[in-house]
């Protein structure tokens, strides 16, 4: 995904939108897919997380370099608070066609007109402002799931950015010519995904290729917004070993980066060790961070059973 010109900080608070129910507090919600709404103040100091930001660690020989937070989240969130709706470069806001779903195939008109609603006034894109404004029409915050579904079925190369081929042939493939169409949809793309493995296996490997930053040719995801894209996907799904394996990245700043073979075998990880890990084999193929993730997952349940002695032992002691 390519730099967001008019990408930004995002505000600390996860306070929902009260103008949009379906707005909800995540730890998540620091770093956003796509622009925060306008209205939401910046803030003067850098997330404590950031997320989905390509930013934070560029990729040099292969290796993951840290950089500044501050550049790092300028990838992650739009600067739309850096101006007000309505005086940016004189355009008012657009509102889009009033089409309804259909189950009838769109016309290309219809589309082209959709995308005209929130394309840029420099480029034949839709970049940071028309996809804010294309989330507050879709009633949807800017982190939510809903909104990666959506890259996903339009199979954008970039965070921030539609091309007019992807916004016109995606919305052509679920059949939704309006806004309204979108939001009728999606929910059905998210019912299609919880019952078929497969299309879930390919939301899942879209992911991680949504998160690089394709411009700069990086090939390795920074841990920081892999973490948050596997908070993400797994908004469905999730394994019981999610937030253990999240813990084990968080605890261990030194893992800078995740492969994309590490990245796609997390699936079938999750899958093969069950809910507490006794299934782990680890004379087969894994990659070596999930080797370091079973040892330590295994030192800290020792850990916690000495201390669980030694209580009893003081305990007996006392007596």
């Amino acid at each position: 995904m390519g730099n967001c010109l008019t990408c930004c900080k995002e505000p600390t608070s996860t306070a929902p939108d009260s103008n949009n129910p379906n707005c909800h507090k995540e730890d998540m919600s620091e770093v956003r897919l796509y622009p925060a709404p306008s209205h939401v103040p910046a803030s003067t100091s850098p997330p404590p997380e950031t997320i989905l930001s390509n930013g934070n660690h560029l990729i040099a020989g292969g290796v993951a370099t840290s950089e500044s937070a501050s550049a790092a989240s300028t990838r992650l969130c739009a600067a739309v608070h850096q101006q007000q709706l309505g005086n940016v470069r004189g355009r008012q806001s657009k509102s889009a066609p009033a089409m309804g779903a259909s189950d009838s195939k769109p016309s290309d008109n219809k589309l082209n007109a959709l995308f005209e609603t929130y394309k840029d006034d420099a480029e034949d894109s839709i970049l940071a402002e028309g996809i804010e404004q294309l989330c507050k029409d879709l009633q949807v915050c800017p982190d939510d799931f809903k909104i990666l579904v959506l890259a996903w079925k339009l199979n954008a190369e970039q965070m921030c950015r539609f091309t007019r081929s992807e916004f016109v042939g995606g919305l052509r493939d679920i059949r939704a010519d309006s806004t309204k169409a979108i939001q009728v949809r999606l929910p059905e793309v998210i019912a299609e995904l919880e019952r078929n493995d497969e299309h879930f296996k390919d939301l899942y490997r879209f992911s991680f290729r949504f998160g690089l930053d394709s411009v700069s040719g990086q090939r390795i995801l920074p841990t920081d917004m892999a973490t948050v894209l596997w908070r993400l996907v797994f908004t469905i799904r999730e394994p019981p070993i999610l937030a253990r394996w999240l813990n084990f990245l968080d605890t261990h700043q030194s893992i800078r980066g995740i492969p994309r073979d590490t990245w796609n075998m997390f699936l079938n990880f999750s899958e093969a060790v069950g809910d507490d890990l006794s299934c782990y084999d680890d004379n087969e193929a894994w990659p070596s961070l999930f080797d370091d993730f079973v040892e330590y997952e295994n030192d800290q349940a020792n850990q916690n059973i000495t201390k669980d002695k030694d209580r009893d032992g003081r305990r007996i002691g006392q007596d």
